[in-house]
């Protein structure tokens, strides 16, 4: 990172962050080119190790390229504000934003599926307790993205 000033490593300020983080951009590889995709998500930190929960359809661009590689990297931010001066050069941004790459897995077994939706859910909601139904865990594609490098920064 080139402006280490601005480097956070502290784990629970890492955390805090994720959880102002409303939006996960999922970057993948496919031949020649990247797709980024915005998704919802969920966090859950376990032994230290971050993992990102995420849903979706069955079928798709998205489930192809994670089924090729089962590689992605990602970014989300937050807090952007415009710091606005006298000149062009002047300005800057506030921000704050978590980077890095993983492993991507598709979760299979029910009850890991249900405890990722209930991570999504929370990281949009702030609510717990939700209800699945059978039907509605067979027809949704559940993965979690298992960090392996993080990198976080912040300008305020």
């Amino acid at each position: 990172m080139r402006r280490n000033d601005r480097e956070i490593l502290d784990g629970e300020s890492i955390k805090s962050i994720i959880s102002d983080c409303h939006c996960l951009r999922l970057g993948l590889y496919d031949e020649g080119e990247v797709y980024i995709v915005p998704l919802n998500f969920g966090y859950a930190e376990q032994d230290g190790k971050i993992s990102f929960y995420f849903h979706g359809a069955k079928e798709g661009r998205k489930i192809d390229l994670i089924s090729k590689t089962h590689r992605a990297g990602f970014e989300m931010d937050a807090n952007y504000a415009l710091n606005e001066g006298e000149s062009a050069c002047e300005y800057s941004a506030r921000f704050r934003s978590v980077i890095g790459i993983g492993r991507v897995e598709f979760i299979e077994d029910a009850a890991e599926k249900e405890a990722a939706l209930q991570a999504i859910m929370h990281q949009s909601t702030s609510k717990s307790g939700w209800s699945f139904s059978d039907a509605m865990l067979a027809s949704v594609c559940v993965f979690k993205l298992e960090v392996e490098k993080i990198s976080c920064k912040e300008h305020l």
